[in-house]
């Protein structure tokens, strides 16, 4: 059985997200969704939140698990015995960022292959940082984020 692994903050898991792991798992025998803490980013959601929230949105994709973790992202991959690495990209700005990862995690570990999948044309405007602005301002986020995230997002 094929193994990959879907890193990010996820904070929160958009539609985006879903998208990607929805085709993902129709690819893959099992796909770990992975709740990192990005050092860089100041964090909206705790780990728990977030795992909760993303478990809560792919609860029906049955080869989908939901985990949190921390550390080198080859080092997970390699104990969950992935072959991949699923990145999503949304428009070239994303590209650079991501070319430069992928051939990093090469680097340290040749045996995994970092996988990228274009988002779907219907969420390529959307991040998880438009969606917190949106949301602390008042607006409405339907249609951008799952009913279970827009929940929390309001207060829960």
């Amino acid at each position: 059985m094929k193994i990959a692994v879907y890193p990010g903050s996820f904070d929160p898991v958009t539609y985006g997200h879903v998208d990607i792991v929805e085709r993902a798992a129709s690819i893959f025998g099992k796909v770990y969704v992975a709740v990192i803490k990005n050092p860089d980013k100041k964090e909206n959601f705790d780990f728990k939140t977030r795992q909760k929230m993303i478990k809560g949105a792919v609860k029906y994709l049955k080869n989908v698990v939901v985990e949190i973790f921390d550390g080198l992202l080859v080092d997970y991959a390699k104990k969950k015995n992935a072959s991949a690495i699923i990145r999503g990209l949304r428009a070239v700005s994303d590209f650079e960022y991501e070319f430069q990862m992928a051939l990093t995690n090469r680097k340290m570990c040749p045996d995994i292959e970092t996988i990228f999948f274009m988002t779907d044309y219907k969420y390529a405007y959307l991040s998880s940082s438009m969606v917190r602005q949106i949301s602390k301002l008042g607006g409405s986020v339907s249609g951008m984020v799952p009913h279970n995230v827009e929940k929390e997002l309001k207060g829960g």
